[in-house]
């Protein structure tokens, strides 16, 4: 009996110094990959793509780096300007498109991100409607059609995007607080043909703002940064123009679809359970 004891003890010693516990994953090949498999799903993407993801993430860096260094607002309107200008939109498109399936880079954000490249391509002409951008230097001073535009749609799909879990009602006061006061400053100083689009345009743009911050993580600081660009743009077009408007404005833009697109590629196992 002494010497069956100290067997089995010796073999138990053995199994833990392996990394092993009875009943754990490390004896059961299957469960040890069902174990891997989740922790991959679980893992940030900085972890789980690593150099790849940092590959594909390089020509939005270096699009970025491309449009300020050519000082694009400073030249005149042409199809090379609105090519500079959106491609740091549209490497982010390819990042996602290059993630694997099951890392929730959906059709939802790439749609969105795509709304966005019209959206920016229609700001380099000044003439452009409101239909196609949302604020132009010098386009609130012709009647404007209401509808809905292509950062607009852009808004619509981040919010499809997101969902509704968790709902998070509690984070409707904040944005509220932080977003009335705001557009309705803005709205006093409108063309009345302006005032119901831009309503609408503030209104989705605080209800996405809700969703990516109950969403949390880099949804919630795209979310924010996203807002906080089209603030600025909108006080520096209808009210006047601010320091560094332009920097600020497209520096927060570029920041803020990057967060969003790399809240995506964490795939959805990091959606956050409903409170």
């Amino acid at each position: 009996m002494d010497t069956s004891s100290a067997l089995q003890k010796s073999g138990f010693s053995a199994q833990v110094k392996r990394g092993g516990r009875l009943g754990s994953p490390g004896r059961c090949p299957q469960a040890r990959v069902a174990a891997g498999q989740a922790r991959a799903e679980q893992a940030p993407l900085g972890s789980s793509a690593g150099p790849q993801a940092c590959l594909w993430l390089s020509p939005f860096v270096l699009s970025c780096a491309l449009y300020f260094l050519l000082s694009i607002p400073t030249s005149e309107p042409s199809c090379l300007a609105a090519l500079v200008k959106c491609l740091p939109v549209l490497s982010l498109v390819l990042f996602l498109r290059a993630q694997p399936s099951g890392q929730g880079s959906g059709a939802p954000k790439q749609a969105a991100l795509l709304c966005s490249a019209v959206g920016d391509a229609c700001l380099i002409w000044h003439e452009s409607a409101f239909l196609c951008g949302v604020a132009q230097p010098g386009a609130h001073q012709a009647p404007v059609s209401s509808g809905v535009g292509a950062f607009a749609m852009a808004h619509l799909l981040y919010l499809w995007d997101f969902g509704l879990t968790p709902l998070r009602l509690r984070l409707l006061l904040p944005v509220g607080l932080a977003s009335a006061p705001y557009l309705v400053l803005l709205l006093l100083r409108l063309p009345p043909g302006m005032v119901l689009p831009l309503a609408g345009y503030g209104l989705l743009l605080a209800a996405m703002l809700w969703r990516g911050l109950a969403r949390g993580g880099g949804a919630a600081w795209g979310a924010l940064l996203f807002s906080l660009s089209d603030s600025i743009l909108a006080w520096s077009t209808f009210v006047g123009p601010l320091p560094l408007d332009h920097l600020l404005v497209m520096g927060t833009y570029y920041a803020a679809q990057a967060l969003l697109a790399l809240s995506a590629a964490q795939g959805r196992s990091a959606r956050p359970k409903a409170s």
